[in-house]
């Protein structure tokens, strides 16, 4: 596939068919990932191929609760979890929800896709820049992200589709507990992978314009 049809295509995949992702094929999308660039060339990731039953089922259960915290949030007019929000308003929308729960939903069937990844940092691996700034810290992040979304992009090349998910880091000691993770990992985030249902095809996103500007963030419009 082209690299350029690749990034405008490459969706969130979150329907698979029962079809089986070999160990092979997911090796292959792994060796590619892995050349995703990161701070120091540190590499400070760790992937969790997580294939028991029972600890699939365990990580669904740790999904499933911030997910419907995640609808009751969202239903209620807020950016769920956004560093800006009313703690209050959060609270109030999620105790006044009751869990919108779907028998075919992705959250309620994590378990079943074919691939589930579990996607550690290494703290000690990071070079963190906002670490001691007063605002919500992020930027550790650019040397893990890139990891993840290269794993998508390898996948679309196999034919696969995926999404990454954050859900599970609402529950991360429990995650960590799990999955056997030391203190020094931090759950970044939880990858499905399959064959989909449905590949995106034409993927719907604002333009230049709209988030580019020249010399100043209130500067003209680039295009």
């Amino acid at each position: 596939m082209e690299l350029i049809e690749a990034l405008r295509t490459t969706g969130a995949v979150r329907a698979f068919t029962d079809e089986v992702v070999d160990d092979a094929t997911l090796a292959t999308v792994l060796d590619s990932a892995r050349f995703a660039p990161n701070g120091g060339n540190a590499q400070g990731w760790h992937v969790v191929v997580v294939k028991d039953p029972d600890v699939r089922s365990r990580l669904r259960d740790l999904y499933l609760p911030g997910w419907y915290d995640y609808l009751a949030m969202y239903a209620a007019g807020l950016r769920p979890w956004s560093p800006v929000n009313d703690r209050v308003a959060e609270s109030t929308a999620v105790a006044g929800a009751e869990p919108a729960i779907d028998p075919n939903g992705f959250a309620e069937n994590l378990d079943t896709a074919p691939v589930l990844l579990a996607v550690f940092a290494d703290l000690s691996a990071l070079t963190a820049v906002d670490r001691d700034f007063d605002r919500y810290p992020f930027v550790g992040g650019g040397s893990i992200y890139p990891f993840a979304w290269s794993v998508l992009l390898a996948a679309r090349n196999e034919g696969l589709g995926g999404v990454i998910t954050t859900m599970c880091v609402r529950e991360e000691n429990a995650v960590k507990a799990l999955l056997g993770a030391p203190d020094a990992l931090a759950l970044a985030a939880v990858i499905a992978l399959g064959h989909p249902i449905k590949q995106p095809r034409r993927l719907s996103r604002a333009p230049v314009e709209s988030f580019a500007t020249v010399d100043r963030v209130d500067g003209p419009a680039f295009s």
